[in-house]
């Protein structure tokens, strides 16, 4: 496969994801607080960090970030309109953030597993897909102090994991195919919102709370049960 003519499909699609995340990353910074040089930091690390995970994982030298000039041109100049923009027009954005999100999600899962197929087995495929649709998300919400959204949103991580696995099974090849694979994993995100499809999950916080009030009735009850003996004798 030449996953160069792929990626080339995908142009547009880059530079979407590219917005999507950088302007993600640049509200997060402001909703903290933070001063311009961190709106940039936070977007940026929003928008490639992903990326730079992948490369370090699959052997791809960190030094290709610099070779993405129209991206990080595009980043920049987002993230200077969100900082700027009234916030009504923020409000606005994020309304139809997920969508956008889905679309970055979705660009770069695939793209993620193009760099990867034929190179490495399937486990790395499948990994490279995910961490380039969510490392840069997850860097973003460490940063900001945040629990990171991707691990225990609605269903996030685990479309791009299917991606990866469907590219490098060979089940979709030519960007046609991929193209298609790119819509269906918008689709099924979307629909992970909008129905709040979630993964099986066990939270220790109610169960260890029920605990601890538990053991203090029962404290309580015991030193009841010795004053009142203690007055009886």
């Amino acid at each position: 496969m030449n996953w160069h003519l792929d990626m080339d499909v995908f142009t547009v699609f880059s530079i979407i994801g590219t917005i999507a995340f950088a302007v993600s990353g640049a509200i997060v910074a402001m909703e903290e607080e933070y001063d311009i040089l961190g709106v940039y930091v936070l977007g940026l690390v929003t928008a490639f960090g992903g990326g730079v995970i992948r490369n370090l994982l699959i052997g791809v030298p960190v030094t290709t970030l610099w070779t993405q000039g129209l991206l990080l041109k595009t980043a920049v100049v987002a993230m200077t309109i969100a900082f700027i923009l009234p916030v009504r027009w923020i409000k606005y954005w994020r309304r139809s953030e997920a969508f956008f999100d889905a679309i970055g999600l979705s660009a770069f899962a695939i793209q993620g597993a193009l760099y990867a197929t034929g190179k490495h087995p399937l486990s790395a495929v499948i990994v490279a897909a995910m961490l380039t649709g969510i490392g840069g998300g997850m860097i973003r919400d460490v940063l900001a102090g945040r629990k990171p959204l991707v691990l225990r949103d609605e269903i996030y991580a685990v479309w791009a994991m299917a991606a990866g696995a469907v590219i490098g099974l060979g089940w979709f090849k030519t960007p046609v195919e991929l193209l298609i694979l790119f819509g269906i994993v918008i689709a099924f995100r979307m629909l992970s919102v909008h129905y709040k499809w979630r993964l099986p999950r066990r939270s220790l916080k109610y169960a260890l709370a029920q605990s601890i009030h538990a053991g203090e009735q029962q404290s309580a009850a015991a030193v009841e049960s010795n004053e009142e003996k203690g007055d009886h004798s």
